[in-house]
């Protein structure tokens, strides 16, 4: 397993009227997160909050690339981004210890946070479908390139981590600074993770690592 300091590129917030970030994603243009009563779009470039949705959000965030799932209450939303209507809601698997939430080749993957698990969804109808059982509390959930990365929050210590998909195997960790915890985690699709930053009220994008 190889380990690593985290690369902070740049920290966002914090924001206004905001008491922790929650569940974070990407649409391609604009970085989604969940701020408990609402969901807000921000331009990554400019660091500027470009809309936003109100919506139950305290959770997990994934974008489909049509559409936006969020975690709250005990359910899977999905939205309509656009409009903001919710079009359909399922349950989700962890019952109020739902943490991330990501979209992936036609599955939700969402964080059961003390369980230390991710499972793999029918995002139809809330099924699980497996689980991967991880060595740390489970906070943000993503995949980038085939490769399944988390973020871990327990105490004053958080890394993100790269794990086998099948096995759970912690395949490499990004240290992050002491007292800089993840809550939500998203991949741009390229060398950026954004990582919501819990009580701190900010976003951070973090440098991902090359594969070696």
């Amino acid at each position: 397993m190889k380990t690593s300091t985290a690369h902070i590129l740049r920290e966002y917030g914090p924001f206004p009227e905001t008491d922790a970030v929650h569940g974070v994603t990407y649409d391609g243009k604009n970085v989604w997160f969940a701020v408990g009563d609402r969901l807000c779009a921000m331009d990554p470039a400019s660091g500027e909050i470009q809309r936003s949705i109100r919506t139950p959000a305290n959770a997990g965030t994934a974008f489909d690339g049509k559409h936006l799932y969020q975690i709250a209450d005990g359910h899977i939303r999905k939205i309509d981004p656009d409009s903001g209507r919710v079009l359909a809601t399922i349950p989700s698997p962890a019952g109020g210890e739902d943490s991330g939430l990501a979209w992936a080749e036609g599955f939700l993957w969402v964080g059961h946070y003390r369980a230390r698990k991710i499972h793999q969804l029918d995002p139809e109808t809330g099924k699980i479908l497996r689980s991967i059982t991880s060595e740390r509390f489970v906070t943000g959930v993503t995949w980038v390139d085939g490769e399944l990365w988390h973020g871990t929050w327990e105490g004053e210590a958080s890394d993100l981590r790269r794990i086998d998909a099948q096995s759970g195997e912690v395949l490499a960790r990004l240290e992050m600074p002491p007292g800089t915890g993840v809550s939500g985690l998203e991949s741009d699709g390229g060398d950026r993770f954004f990582c919501g930053g819990g009580q701190s009220g900010m976003l951070r994008s973090v440098r991902r690592p090359a594969r070696a």
